[in-house]
């Protein structure tokens, strides 16, 4: 019987993995740690050492943010296509191992962060706060959510900022600028895409009525991006960044500002999803050519 128990358990651990990952949003967590250690590299990090400490750091909180999402969400998580196998949404993991999880990710991660310097935990936990208690609920009330959910996705720059330097400085704060503009559009054009199974769970994320989806949106999107374009050369200004790498950064940004004016002239799938994958490609492409441009 113990063996048979055993062979159980053995075949449930990679499942047991496999939600894990589904719990803390394994792909979206690395996508903002990505944010902060890039924060930190071009801001004078130079400690591969530090830089992990700080992507197991930001990992931990962020996952830790993202399961505590899923339990406060779990209800309406079972009534989205999208969303409906998502771990504590199908009782593979109950909500108080989510608590439970959460509660020590945030523990340890807060920890690794205040490592480095106090700013760097307290701004840590704030992200946290922000995402868990004050968008996630907010969503089911206004489209105002959106705008609050871009502080804590933009926060990771702060973060790493913080992390080398131990204050918020200009450049920190341009580039914080330029994620949270970025999160609109990002947002809007899946918000968009996603419309119905949004509004089976009372989800409001587009600043327009719940009936129309019409080319307001790809309006809202051009002129969040535009501001993007300008903004690209003030690194030069506030932080040791060359010319080069601003305005490769513009070009970027001109690009990605293109795709939210298709968006509002054609206002359709095909439009709509060509802005949500410029969006996936922009942030990294900016940040990985501020670093560059920090560097030579």
């Amino acid at each position: 019987m113990a063996n048979v128990k055993a062979t159980y358990r053995a075949l449930l651990f990679p499942q047991r993995i496999t939600d894990f990952g589904l719990l803390i949003k394994f792909k979206l967590s690395l996508t903002v740690v990505f944010s902060a250690v890039m924060a930190y590299l071009v801001l004078g990090g130079r400690s591969w050492l530090g830089a992990l400490g700080l992507f197991t750091g930001g990992m931990l909180v962020t996952g830790a943010a993202n399961a505590l999402n899923q339990v406060l969400e779990k209800d309406f998580d079972m009534l989205m296509e999208r969303t409906k196998d998502r771990p504590v949404a199908t009782g593979r993991i109950t909500s108080a191992e989510a608590v439970l999880f959460a509660g020590l990710m945030s523990l340890v991660g807060i920890t690794l962060l205040g490592m480095f310097n106090p700013l760097t935990a307290f701004l840590g936990m704030v992200s946290l706060v922000l995402y868990a208690f004050l968008y996630t609920p907010l969503k089911r009330f206004s489209p105002v959510s959106v705008l609050i959910g871009t502080l804590p996705g933009a926060l990771p720059i702060l973060i790493g900022g913080a992390a080398i330097q131990g204050y918020i400085s200009a450049l920190a704060i341009v580039i914080f600028t330029i994620q949270v503009l970025w999160q609109l559009p990002h947002f809007w054009a899946i918000g968009w895409l996603g419309f119905e199974d949004y509004q089976k769970a009372g989800f409001k994320l587009l600043p327009t009525k719940e009936q129309e989806l019409d080319s307001r949106i790809g309006l809202y999107s051009f002129f969040a991006a535009i501001p993007l374009i300008f903004i690209s050369f003030l690194p030069i200004m506030v932080g040791d960044i060359s010319f080069g790498a601003c305005l490769l950064v513009a070009i970027s940004s001109l690009i990605y500002t293109g795709f939210a004016w298709n968006f509002y002239r054609r206002a359709d799938r095909k439009s709509a999803m060509a802005l949500m994958f410029s969006s996936f490609a922009y942030l990294p492409i900016i940040l990985l050519t501020y670093y560059i441009g920090s560097i030579i």
